[in-house]
């Protein structure tokens, strides 16, 4: 167990320094070149900015994704290391951590969201705004369903709970989940074959908590 819990956190610290590089890259060289306003500035600058500049909104928020990924897996690699200390001790002060930052990472894919939404209309109609809103956040979704059937496909099986063919489906619409978020601005654009990618792994997703919570039922394999 500590072998494994050792492998899982030294994960976790990888993804932890991906996460950091990843963020200082695409603020460093993406958007505070462009000319992103800096918090407290007015509409005015706004309306500038996402009128201008939004090939570099658009470039940024592709690679969010696997910036929300790394984080998590940095969270889960923190909580796997202190984990039966914690335990022992009646404690849970990891989970607290790990909960903040699954809250960040929703609450940066609200904001990624607005900022996607005022670059694809140019930030200065509020009705076509509030509905490009609307597709950003159902296409960045994506990467939350991923790693939900991710994590809960490796739990599973590894836990004797689901046979290895429906970990694979698992696998199978995580992939199409990501690369669904993945191709967000690609898809508010009018890629409508690409909004398919999602569409598939949906489905994929649903079949998949049907037949893992049948599992659950019938018990441990």
């Amino acid at each position: 167990m500590n072998y494994k819990t050792n492998m899982f956190a030294r994960l976790g610290g990888f993804a932890g320094i991906g996460f950091a590089a990843l963020i200082l890259v695409l603020n460093l060289l993406v958007l505070v070149p462009a000319g992103l306003p800096s918090p407290g500035a007015g509409p005015d600058d706004a309306v500038a900015f996402f009128g201008t500049e939004a090939d570099a909104m658009r470039l940024g928020t592709m690679f969010l994704p696997l910036v929300w990924v790394l984080a998590t897996v940095f969270g889960a690699g923190a909580v796997a290391a202190v984990r039966e200390g914690e335990r022992e001790r009646g404690e849970a002060w990891a989970l607290i951590g790990f909960a903040g930052i699954l809250f960040q990472n929703l609450n940066v894919a609200t904001v990624s969201a607005v900022r996607l939404a005022l670059a694809h209309t140019g930030a200065a109609d509020s009705a076509t705004a509030l509905w490009a809103l609307h597709e950003a956040l159902f296409g960045l979704n994506g990467t939350f369903l991923a790693l939900a059937l991710v994590g809960l496909s490796v739990a599973g099986r590894r836990g004797g709970i689901i046979p290895t063919w429906l970990a694979a489906t698992g696998f199978a619409a995580a992939a199409l989940q990501f690369a669904s978020a993945v191709l967000t601005p690609q898809v508010m654009e009018g890629g409508n074959a690409l909004g398919l990618i999602g569409l598939a792994g949906w489905l994929i997703w649903v079949a998949w908590l049907v037949l893992y919570g049948t599992f659950l039922v019938r018990g441990e394999r």
